[in-house]
């Protein structure tokens, strides 16, 4: 694979790689192509990938969700969830681009779109081990929401969107 390219939202021809991305970061709680495309379906301007010319080097998938509530991953998302809230469900980085800042860039790109949509918080369920990575962004985790399906360890973590930046407006999303 050559250098990433450009950040692009996710294309039908690239759920395919997307999901092998997916099964080969999380193993058996790998979700599969339809609920992942079903996820981004909900809010795809808030889906990016980082395609490097040759295929997918990161992928990032969020969705609108109420706070304190996360997918189930053994289902299809049917239904849009009108939320002040922006979830950060899946960020991968493919294996031949990681240590290169893929995963951070991303994570600030959906802060970066959470406030430029209006958002007022961003949730995730962290993964085992990932919550130090999480924190260093400025999310915090909330020990009492309990999280199940996600393995053992994954935490519940969330952070606010404090301010616009200069010179931008934002649409106020209904809680």
């Amino acid at each position: 694979m050559s250098g990433v390219t450009r950040l692009r939202h996710p294309r039908d021809d690239d759920w395919a790689e997307i999901a092998a991305l997916e099964a080969g970061a999380y193993g058996e709680l790998a979700e599969g192509r339809a609920e992942l495309e079903s996820r981004a379906a909900m809010s795809p301007s808030t889906c990016f990938v980082l395609d490097s010319g040759d295929g997918i080097a990161a992928y990032v998938l969020t969705l609108p969700y109420p706070f304190h509530e996360f997918p189930d991953l053994l289902l299809l998302e049917r239904e849009t969830h009108p939320s002040a809230n922006l979830h950060l469900h899946d960020l991968v980085v493919a294996p031949g681009f990681r240590g290169r800042g893929l995963g951070v860039y991303l994570a600030d790109r959906v802060v970066q779109t959470a406030r430029e949509q209006g958002y007022q918080r961003i949730s995730l369920v962290a993964l085992d081990g990932l919550a130090p990575f999480w924190a260093a962004r400025g999310y915090h985790p909330l020990p009492d929401i309990v999280v199940d399906g996600y393995g053992s360890g994954a935490m519940y973590m969330s952070r606010v969107i404090t301010e616009q930046p200069p010179g931008t407006s934002a649409t106020r999303r209904s809680q």
